[in-house]
């Protein structure tokens, strides 16, 4: 495994604080797709890193869970993962006013602010599936419940009524349902346990799969190797042995699968009218 950690609060040995204070679970990101859907941006670079409103959207979506309290993600690369990397490694530098010594090469920061996250880039395979990568995050995420979501998604859920409804139930997975126009996989209920999931269906609308899972440690006995699809085996499985329960949000969601949706949500950026902008700096406690 080839990780990479970044601190973005105070540079390090200027103040680290102690990581146990961070709150909440740590949030698993699936940044390593190849995103063949939205080539006109991702032949040049990986789909989280794609632009909305000047920031790219795996941004956004670190935001988003920060504003609730997450602020330790592990980011899955794949494809074009260095990107990524190189994202993080200069964010300091690339928020801040700084003056630099050409004479000594000393940096001096006058000004800026990063929020307070520590993010793990861990290399998890070009060619794997979204099982495979969260399979390869198993070491790093230990033996604690987990939130995990998909790098190309924007919503407003309440993040920690998600975390309470999961906490409450006592089973091993909770999926975030969504309700809009059929694309991706249809959800079917008993009450809240999920009672049947068909990935990518064709027809037809109702509840399909809208990622912000909350995961429990034992979901790793249900993956197994590179070529797992979480969405296909694991989840079918889940289903059968009655262990997955949705957590059903009717507001704003919306993919960024195609330039299409891309245009979408840089158009609801660009109206002032955002749904899932946060101020990082207004915390919830969880």
């Amino acid at each position: 495994m080839v990780a990479a950690l970044i601190y973005l609060g105070k540079q390090w040995g200027q103040g680290i604080p102690d990581y146990a204070i961070l709150r909440g679970m740590k949030v698993v990101i699936l940044a390593g797709g190849f995103g063949t859907r939205l080539s006109e941006e991702t032949v040049l670079k990986p789909k989280p890193m794609v632009e909305i409103g000047g920031r790219p959207i795996l941004w956004h979506i670190m935001s988003h869970y920060s504003h609730y309290g997450f602020n330790e993600f592990v980011v899955a690369l794949g494809y074009k993962g260095y990107a990524i990397k190189d994202y993080f490694i200069h964010y300091h530098q690339r928020q801040s006013n700084f003056s630099v010594s050409l004479k000594t090469g000393d940096v001096q920061y006058t000004s800026g602010s990063t929020p307070d996250w520590k993010v793990h880039l861990i290399e998890t395979g070009k060619n794997s599936m979204t099982g495979g990568r969260l399979h390869r995050l198993q070491d790093i995420l230990g033996d604690e419940p987990f939130m995990m979501t998909y790098g190309d998604g924007l919503c407003d859920v309440d993040l920690k009524a998600l975390k309470t409804f999961h906490e409450g139930h006592g089973k091993m997975a909770t999926v975030t349902a969504v309700s809009p126009a059929a694309r991706f996989g249809d959800l079917m209920f008993d009450g809240d346990r999920v009672s049947a999931f068909k990935e990518k269906a064709q027809a037809g609308a109702g509840w399909i799969n809208g990622g912000f899972f909350v995961l429990n440690p034992g979901v790793f006995d249900y993956l197994n190797g590179d070529a797992t699809v979480f969405e296909k085996e694991p989840l079918e499985r889940l289903v059968a042995d009655q262990e997955l329960m949705s957590f059903k949000h009717q507001g704003f969601w919306q993919c960024m699968d195609t330039l299409r949706d891309k245009n979408t949500l840089e158009s609801i950026w660009e109206s002032g009218d955002i749904p899932w902008k946060y101020s990082i700096e207004d915390h919830v406690d969880v």
